[in-house]
């Protein structure tokens, strides 16, 4: 604090001064605005050392101050002080309250890319999120979770991974958001115009690409991220609806291509039932090594509980030992919001039995 004073008959002139005041309090997460001027009337007895304390309690006393905020107050302005009766002052004051914003543990940050496809003839938007590293780290190669449906479920799955990854319930998983164009073509395996209620509609007319699309992901995506990440060999594959559908097709047609696959919700009622139909011929003599499964459904209603069963039944029924599997009924959940609870599910049956290293 410094003020220059001038002393004229009756009357004190404070011509500049300017005050600063910093309280470190608990944080406040938002920034006040006081109002560029502020006219204060305070009585009290004349002389000059009244005036700092009258002045703090007078802001305190407007509220201008609160409970777990640090601040800078800059005040320039005028005081006139009649030396027998009272004083007016007027502030010009400018307020800059800093939050005192706790230091976070959460990553967010993602990357966006484009990749033309040669496969599919077009380019495909990724998005792709690399979980923050702990310094030990730094140089090690990091799981892939290849996920369906990018422009939904992307930002869960980043965080649940971000967060649980930061408690070492699991390690550090690169995220790979695949964002649809045509999802009826990509994430369907036969042409079919039938709906849910066994209608046509002309909207699936461009379903069956699923075989193309497990391409580009095979021979372009896979070496693409291998090519600029530093990648583990053991890779996830997750969808959701006509992505579960995805993830269990690709698993009975090339079953070595991922070692986890997550179904949540799986449309197993399109093409009159295909991947069912699929399911029954290929299972028993299903050749796996050491995969996991995890597989849901909530309360859709119709065919997807009941259908989901009927895989259920006949992947126990083919006593695959290579493979653990684990089915999981969602009763107060329905379509939309199963994969809210069930992608996090998926992660802890996913990495149930791994253990942080202390030691490294």
């Amino acid at each position: 604090m410094g003020f220059a004073a001038m002393l004229a008959d009756k009357y004190i002139l404070i011509s500049v001064f300017d005050i600063q005041q910093r309280f470190q309090l608990p944080s406040f997460q938002s920034i006040l605005c006081l109002p560029s001027t502020l006219v204060m009337l305070l009585g009290f007895s004349s002389g000059l050392d009244p005036i700092m304390p009258a002045q703090q309690q007078a802001l305190f006393a407007g509220g201008i101050f609160k409970p777990g905020i640090s601040t800078s107050i800059h005040i320039t302005g005028v005081f006139v002080i009649d030396m027998k009766h009272f004083l007016v002052l007027f502030l010009f004051i400018t307020s800059q309250v800093i939050a005192q914003t706790p230091k976070l543990y959460n990553h967010t940050s993602n990357d966006v890319h484009v990749i033309h496809s040669e496969v599919l003839n077009q380019d495909r938007r990724i998005y792709i999120h690399v979980p923050k590293l702990d310094s030990a780290d730094i140089n090690k190669a990091l799981s892939v979770m290849y996920l369906l449906d990018g422009e939904n479920h992307f930002h869960i799955l980043s965080a649940y991974i971000e967060y649980l990854r930061h408690w070492q319930v699991i390690p550090p998983i690169i995220v790979v958001g695949i964002v649809s164009v045509d999802r009826v073509k990509d994430l369907t395996p036969t042409n079919s115009l039938i709906d849910f209620d066994g209608k046509d509609d002309s909207k699936y007319k461009t379903s069956g690409g699923n075989e193309q699309f497990l391409t580009f992901i095979h021979q372009e995506l896979m070496p693409y991220m291998e090519a600029n990440y530093k990648t583990s060999p053991f890779k996830i594959f997750a969808g959701h609806s006509f992505g579960g559908l995805t993830a269990i097709n690709c698993m009975l047609t090339r079953p070595d291509m991922f070692d986890v696959y997550i179904a949540i919700s799986p449309s197993l009622w399109f093409g009159n039932k295909y991947i069912l139909r699929l399911a029954e011929q290929r299972l028993p003599g299903l050749r796996m090594s050491n995969k996991k499964f995890f597989y849901s459904v909530g309360n859709e209603g119709g065919a997807f509980r009941g259908d989901l069963l009927k895989f259920d039944k006949l992947l126990n029924h083919a006593r695959l030992k290579t493979i653990e599997h684990k089915y999981k009924y969602y009763p107060s959940e329905d379509h939309m919001t199963e994969p809210i609870p069930a992608y996090y599910d998926a992660l802890r049956f996913v990495y149930k039995d791994w253990k942080y290293d202390k030691a490294k």
